[in-house]
């Protein structure tokens, strides 16, 4: 959501900043309708004020015995006039409120330009690319081969994007979860959070879910949503709420199941674990102090990249340009970690700074010690990481040539000592 003053003031801006997004002017609706609805709320005060003045005629009139039927009858008019002016004001902020709360976050200023991924920009990467004397299989067939990675069971039970794992692998999964989660709440602060999986309409609204993307999300016959990441419920956490600014900033996170209906992505990434309905992430959340949440973003991005410089995996860091972020970033990191079975870099992970777009909608603020009047936080997020991509990329990075799998190091404590995945289990 956005602050109506700021677009009155500043139509042109707004505008600029929809259009590198690649979205089309929305200023002319948004202030006509602000000047009805504010037309309304200024004829329904007048109204009172008159009401307000004619019942001291009435009381006066009373006083004196005299008949106040004709001044009595007016204020019973301007009352029902009054009702229809607020009845009417309500439905224009109402259509405000549902305009702004499908319009995507500005991009920051130093957001590049560009429409799609073609305009990302490279920031750093970290690692060599692991060389191989033989063709390095991609992780479908790895885990067909450990004979611990069955889609078709799956299918048979859900449908199409599940996947069942078995022995190795699925404590593997295990092992990359509580890695991540011990990481960053003994190295880095985060608060570990358990947080409930089913959510209402408000808290997907808070983070930018609902309305535009519900074709994206899960919804249950008692319409609950489940969630499709973390970030969800532990952003809502300070929502309608005023933190103490001493407090900020608040750093949790989560090792959740997230479910996605991928409405979007019909045709992409069938194959493996890519893009599955259900998947397990451990996510990190951020509330913030504006003033330090652009530092805020880069600490965040350095702690999930931790994550895969210790399972010895080789990454870039990519600079989302404006056409290409999520709906409530101003500003987004990629990592991309290198997968040899497909020889090309894919997303693990994104971390975004959504400024107080999501605090705005969620009225999540905080009081500063200088000043009466309170801010809204700001609110990021990152994931650190996905544990499934995790894995397909620890099973392609390190697979050997018998189709064995060699454990990163970093692993190994969570895996009894197991030092390499072979088809036994």
């Amino acid at each position: 959501m956005f602050d109506l003053k700021i677009i009155r003031d500043n139509p042109d801006a707004f505008d600029h900043g929809l259009a590198r997004r690649g979205k089309p002017p929305q200023t002319p609706a948004i202030l006509a309708l602000d000047k009805e609805w504010r037309a309304a709320q200024t004829k329904a005060e007048v109204l009172q004020a008159e009401r307000n003045k004619l019942s001291r005629e009435i009381g006066a009139i009373k006083s004196k015995g005299g008949d106040a039927s004709d001044i009595m009858r007016r204020v019973a008019e301007s009352k029902e006039e009054e009702g229809k002016l607020e009845a009417e004001a309500s439905r224009l902020k109402a259509d405000i409120d549902a305009l702004l709360s499908g319009i995507p976050n500005l991009p920051a200023d130093d957001v590049p330009e560009g429409k799609d991924e073609h305009g990302n920009v490279f920031v750093r990467d970290h690692g060599v690319k692991p060389t191989f004397s033989f063709k390095p299989k991609d992780h479908v067939a790895l885990g067909e081969g450990l004979g611990q990675m069955d889609f078709a069971r799956a299918g048979k039970l859900s449908g199409a994007r599940f996947v069942v794992l078995r022995a190795g692998l699925a404590r593997l999964e295990r092992a990359l979860g509580q890695f991540m989660l011990d990481l960053h709440t003994r190295e880095y602060g985060y608060t570990e959070i358990a947080p409930p999986l089913l959510v209402r309409d408000e808290t997907a609204f808070g983070t930018g879910q609902l309305p535009k993307f519900a074709d994206d999300l899960f919804k249950t016959t008692n319409g609950m949503w489940l969630i499709p990441t973390a970030e969800v419920p532990l952003t809502n956490l300070v929502a309608d709420e005023i933190v103490d600014e001493a407090s900020l900033p608040h750093r949790l996170t989560a090792w959740t199941p997230c479910f996605r209906s991928e409405a979007g992505a019909a045709g992409k990434d069938t194959r493996g674990m890519i893009r599955q309905h259900q998947f397990n992430k451990v996510e990190l959340v951020s509330i913030a102090h504006p003033d330090h949440s652009n530092d805020e973003h880069e600490r965040m991005t350095r702690c999930a990249e931790e994550v895969l410089k210790q399972l010895e995996l080789p990454y870039r860091v990519m600079l989302l340009c404006a056409g290409d972020m999520g709906a409530a970033a101003c500003k987004t990191y990629d990592i991309e970690v290198w997968l040899p079975g497909q020889d090309a870099y894919r997303e693990i992970s994104s971390c975004s700074n959504c400024g107080e777009y999501q605090a705005r909608r969620m009225n999540a603020r905080f009081r500063p010690k200088e000043g009466k009047r309170t801010r809204f936080v700001h609110t990021l997020n990152g994931s650190a990481l996905a544990v499934g991509r995790a894995m397909v990329a620890v099973l392609e990075n390190h697979q050997r040539e018998d189709g064995s799998v060699a454990i990163p190091n970093v692993l190994r404590p969570y895996m009894g000592g197991l030092e390499v995945l072979r088809p036994d289990g």
